[in-house]
Protein backbone atom coordinates (compact mmCIF):
# COMPACT_ATOMS: atom_id res chain seq x y z
CA UNK A 1 0.00 0.00 0.00
CA UNK A 2 1.32 3.41 -0.94
CA UNK A 3 1.38 5.73 2.08
CA UNK A 4 1.99 9.44 1.67
CA UNK A 5 2.04 12.38 4.06
CA UNK A 6 -1.07 14.57 3.82
CA UNK A 7 1.02 17.76 3.83
CA UNK A 8 4.74 18.46 3.99
CA UNK A 9 4.36 20.51 7.20
CA UNK A 10 2.69 17.73 9.21
CA UNK A 11 4.37 14.38 9.90
CA UNK A 12 2.58 11.30 8.61
CA UNK A 13 2.40 7.67 9.70
CA UNK A 14 4.36 4.70 8.47
CA UNK A 15 2.60 1.53 7.30
CA UNK A 16 2.50 -0.14 10.73
CA UNK A 17 1.19 3.03 12.41
CA UNK A 18 -1.49 3.49 9.74
CA UNK A 19 -2.59 -0.16 10.05
CA UNK A 20 -2.77 0.18 13.84
CA UNK A 21 -4.78 3.39 13.50
CA UNK A 22 -7.23 1.64 11.15
CA UNK A 23 -8.00 -0.88 13.93
CA UNK A 24 -9.65 1.93 15.95
CA UNK A 25 -13.40 2.19 16.43
CA UNK A 26 -13.56 5.53 14.63
CA UNK A 27 -16.06 5.94 11.79
CA UNK A 28 -14.96 6.05 8.19
CA UNK A 29 -16.41 9.02 6.32
CA UNK A 30 -17.30 7.65 2.88
CA UNK A 31 -17.76 10.07 -0.03
CA UNK A 32 -19.61 8.95 -3.14
CA UNK A 33 -21.05 10.98 -6.03
CA UNK A 34 -24.69 11.05 -7.07
CA UNK A 35 -26.19 11.41 -10.57
CA UNK A 36 -25.38 15.14 -10.69
CA UNK A 37 -21.84 14.46 -9.39
CA UNK A 38 -22.78 16.02 -6.06
CA UNK A 39 -20.93 14.50 -3.10
CA UNK A 40 -22.75 12.28 -0.64
CA UNK A 41 -20.76 11.78 2.58
CA UNK A 42 -21.82 9.13 5.08
CA UNK A 43 -20.20 7.93 8.32
CA UNK A 44 -19.90 4.13 8.35
CA UNK A 45 -18.43 1.37 10.45
CA UNK A 46 -15.55 -0.38 8.70
CA UNK A 47 -12.98 -3.12 8.97
CA UNK A 48 -9.50 -2.88 7.48
CA UNK A 49 -8.25 -6.17 6.03
CA UNK A 50 -4.52 -5.48 6.12
CA UNK A 51 -3.64 -8.71 4.31
CA UNK A 52 -5.96 -7.98 1.39
CA UNK A 53 -5.39 -4.21 1.75
CA UNK A 54 -9.15 -3.56 1.59
CA UNK A 55 -11.54 -1.42 3.58
CA UNK A 56 -14.82 -3.27 4.19
CA UNK A 57 -18.21 -1.83 5.06
CA UNK A 58 -21.76 -3.14 5.06
CA UNK A 59 -24.77 -1.08 4.13
CA UNK A 60 -28.33 -1.41 3.00
CA UNK A 61 -28.81 -2.65 -0.55
CA UNK A 62 -31.19 0.28 -1.14
CA UNK A 63 -29.01 3.00 0.47
CA UNK A 64 -28.13 6.08 -1.56
CA UNK A 65 -24.42 5.28 -1.24
CA UNK A 66 -25.05 1.80 -2.68
CA UNK A 67 -26.95 3.29 -5.62
CA UNK A 68 -24.13 5.79 -6.18
CA UNK A 69 -21.45 3.09 -6.03
CA UNK A 70 -23.23 0.90 -8.58
CA UNK A 71 -22.93 3.73 -11.12
CA UNK A 72 -19.72 5.42 -9.95
CA UNK A 73 -17.41 3.15 -7.94
CA UNK A 74 -14.71 5.76 -7.30
CA UNK A 75 -14.73 6.87 -3.64
CA UNK A 76 -12.88 9.08 -1.21
CA UNK A 77 -12.69 8.23 2.46
CA UNK A 78 -11.36 9.71 5.68
CA UNK A 79 -10.88 8.30 9.16
CA UNK A 80 -9.73 10.89 11.67
CA UNK A 81 -9.46 11.21 15.42
CA UNK A 82 -10.89 14.48 16.72
CA UNK A 83 -9.06 14.02 20.03
CA UNK A 84 -5.57 15.41 20.52
CA UNK A 85 -3.09 14.69 19.18
CA UNK A 86 -5.03 14.84 15.91
CA UNK A 87 -4.26 12.13 13.38
CA UNK A 88 -5.90 10.36 10.53
CA UNK A 89 -5.87 8.42 7.29
CA UNK A 90 -7.64 9.42 4.11
CA UNK A 91 -7.49 8.28 0.53
CA UNK A 92 -9.15 7.40 -2.74
CA UNK A 93 -10.22 4.00 -3.97
CA UNK A 94 -12.47 1.85 -6.08
CA UNK A 95 -15.48 0.16 -4.48
CA UNK A 96 -16.82 -3.26 -5.39
CA UNK A 97 -20.28 -4.32 -4.22
CA UNK A 98 -20.50 -7.92 -3.02
CA UNK A 99 -23.89 -9.56 -2.50
CA UNK A 100 -22.79 -13.16 -1.90
CA UNK A 101 -23.99 -14.08 1.64
CA UNK A 102 -21.03 -16.47 2.03
CA UNK A 103 -18.70 -13.46 1.93
CA UNK A 104 -21.08 -10.85 3.28
CA UNK A 105 -22.20 -12.47 6.54
CA UNK A 106 -18.72 -13.26 7.96
CA UNK A 107 -17.41 -9.79 7.05
CA UNK A 108 -20.50 -8.14 8.56
CA UNK A 109 -19.92 -10.15 11.73
CA UNK A 110 -16.28 -9.03 11.77
CA UNK A 111 -17.36 -5.37 11.59
CA UNK A 112 -19.99 -5.87 14.32
CA UNK A 113 -17.40 -7.53 16.59
CA UNK A 114 -15.03 -4.59 16.08
CA UNK A 115 -17.59 -1.97 17.10
CA UNK A 116 -19.89 -3.86 19.47
CA UNK A 117 -17.55 -6.48 20.96
CA UNK A 118 -20.13 -9.26 20.59
CA UNK A 119 -22.42 -10.86 18.04
CA UNK A 120 -25.14 -11.13 20.70
CA UNK A 121 -25.87 -7.39 20.53
CA UNK A 122 -29.28 -6.62 18.91
CA UNK A 123 -27.63 -4.46 16.22
CA UNK A 124 -25.17 -7.26 15.32
CA UNK A 125 -28.07 -9.72 15.08
CA UNK A 126 -30.05 -7.32 12.91
CA UNK A 127 -27.11 -6.79 10.50
CA UNK A 128 -26.53 -10.54 10.27
CA UNK A 129 -30.23 -11.29 9.68
CA UNK A 130 -30.56 -8.60 7.01
CA UNK A 131 -27.36 -9.87 5.34
CA UNK A 132 -28.75 -13.40 5.19
CA UNK A 133 -32.00 -12.05 3.66
CA UNK A 134 -30.08 -10.20 0.93
CA UNK A 135 -31.02 -6.73 2.17
CA UNK A 136 -27.43 -5.72 2.96
CA UNK A 137 -24.36 -5.56 0.72
CA UNK A 138 -20.65 -5.68 1.45
CA UNK A 139 -18.67 -2.82 -0.02
CA UNK A 140 -15.02 -3.67 -0.57
CA UNK A 141 -12.85 -0.61 -1.12
CA UNK A 142 -9.48 -1.07 -2.81
CA UNK A 143 -7.50 2.04 -1.78
CA UNK A 144 -5.15 3.60 -4.33
CA UNK A 145 -3.18 5.18 -1.46
CA UNK A 146 -3.37 6.28 2.16
CA UNK A 147 -2.62 9.91 2.95
CA UNK A 148 -1.79 10.23 6.65
CA UNK A 149 -1.19 12.87 9.30
CA UNK A 150 -0.13 12.73 12.95
CA UNK A 151 0.12 15.98 14.90
CA UNK A 152 1.53 14.01 17.84
CA UNK A 153 4.85 13.78 15.95
CA UNK A 154 5.23 17.54 15.51
CA UNK A 155 8.21 19.17 17.18
CA UNK A 156 7.18 22.39 18.87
Amino acid sequence: MKIISATPEIPGMNREEAEGFLESKLNLQLATNDEQCNPNIQPVWFYYDKYGEKLLITTSKSAKKTQNLRKRPSVYFSIDDENQPYKGVKGRGIATIIEDPKRLVPQGDRISLKYLGTLDHPVAKMISDLSKKGEVVLVEISPKFFSTWDYGKMQL
